[in-house]
């Protein structure tokens, strides 16, 4: 009995994990809702910062975009706060729940797939 239990446990575990690893090809098409305002295939700026090489950056950080950062943006990330999946999922989720005053208009994306396939895409190397 114990065994069955651990083995679905395991098979349970093992599902989200591979669905937290997301796919960069859907994650691409998703993408498409924040090109108007981001790049992440180069490090061209637009409304917003680029993205490229986000996961693992302290959040307000990318040089060229210094100087148009939200107070709240540069406030987080002298905080601490590192573009990590976890907290790319969560500022995914809600912009400005993650990041009281933001600057960032887009309310967020509600599915989590999709957030998955975002991250994945933000960290392929080379995008799909």
């Amino acid at each position: 009995m114990l065994r069955a239990v651990l083995s679905a446990s395991l098979l349970l575990l093992a599902t989200s994990v591979a669905e937290a690893g997301g796919d960069p090809v859907l994650g691409k098409h998703v993408f498409n809702r924040c090109m108007t305002c981001h790049e992440a295939a180069t490090d061209r700026d637009k409304v917003g910062p680029h993205l490229m090489g986000v996961v693992g950056r302290t959040a307000g950080t990318a040089e060229s975009f210094l100087g148009h950062y939200s107070e709240a943006m540069k406030s987080a990330g002298a905080a601490g706060l590192v573009w990590d999946e976890a907290n790319l999922a969560e500022y995914l989720k809600s912009p400005k729940l993650k990041v009281p005053g933001n600057r960032m208009a887009f309310s967020g994306l509600s599915n989590d797939d999709d957030i998955a396939n975002v991250i994945a895409y933000l960290k392929a190397d080379p995008k799909p």
